[in-house]
This record gives C-alpha cells, structure tokens and sequence, in this order.
C-alpha cells in the first residue's frame, strides 16, 4: 500500500475506502470524493495493487472492517482483479469501478469486475463512473443513517428541480 490520502471531519475516521490498483487510476477514481464530500461522509483513498502488492492487498481488506470502514469502492483497469479479491477477502459491501485502459476502453475491466461468481458479489457501476460509485456508496450508508438520507433526498430534489427547468 502506498499514497495514501485521507478526507474526513475533524475526530473521525474514514468510513469509506477507495482503493486503485494504480496512481494512475486517480484521475478517474477521485470523482468518487465528490459525492462523498456533498453528504459529509468520511473517506480515504490509497493505492493497493492485486499484482504488484498482493500480501498488503490481502491485508488491507482483512484489516478495513475492524479499521472503521464500512464500505469499499475498489477501481482497476485491465483484468481488473482488486474489486473481486478485496470482495473474496471482506465481508464488507465492494463496488467497483472498471477504469479504461488500453485498447478495449474499459470492456475487459467491466467484465472481469462484472462477472464475480455466485457468493462474492460486487457491485459494479459503469466504465470510469466512480461518481456513480460515491454516491451508491453514500446510499447505503444513508440506509442506516437519517442524516445521510437527508441529504441524499434533498440532492435528488434538487436533480429534479433542474431537469423541470430545462426548456427545449
């Protein structure tokens, strides 16, 4: 595991966990945050690579329950195994994000991260979506927190509001 980067409130400790098997996933993986920082929800984000760092991968999703997270979002390109092992390994709830690259734009990520067999789930949103997956993210927490699920109500609200205004 290396670069790591936390977001919180002051006094707390990140809730959710976003991980990329490479730097070169944040431009994509950072629009995660956005939906996280609107419902002031805790986070941080790290590199832990499937293939190049696999004993600290292993260790990190062992360990991230018992480190206070509830929720992981895990983006990889290519074969895209780190949302499939992180899921193999925790009994948290895992989305995650295929990040394009090379030539198939994403296709393969989608699939290796889509295609989980039966008893380990991910949740997957679409190819470099990782706003989408803040805000599933932001969701399930709000299931169980009336705060978040204010905000996230009031958000759609306000979704609403713009598409009602739109004049064609």
């Amino acid at each position: 595991m290396k670069k790591t980067k936390s977001r919180s409130k002051k006094n707390s400790r990140p809730i959710v966990a976003i991980v990329m098997g490479s730097d070169s996933d944040l431009p994509v993986m950072k629009a995660a945050t956005e939906p996280l920082k609107l419902f002031g929800i805790s986070y941080k984000l790290q590199v832990v690579s499937a293939h190049r760092t696999p004993k600290e991968m292993v260790t990190f999703a062992e360990r991230a329950k018992s480190e206070g997270y509830q929720i992981i979002i895990a983006g990889a390109g290519g074969a895209a195994h780190l949302p499939g092992m992180i899921a193999s390994l925790s009994s948290l709830p895992v989305i995650g994000v295929p990040v394009s690259v090379g030539t198939m734009k994403g296709l393969d990520a989608l699939l290796s991260i889509v295609q989980m067999p039966k008893g380990v789930p991910v949740a997957t949103v679409a190819v470099n979506n990782s706003y989408n997956a803040g805000l599933l993210a932001a969701k399930i927490l709000g299931a169980f927190d009336s705060k978040i699920a204010e905000r996230i109500s009031k958000y759609k609200d306000q979704m609403r509001k713009q598409v009602l205004k739109k004049k064609i």
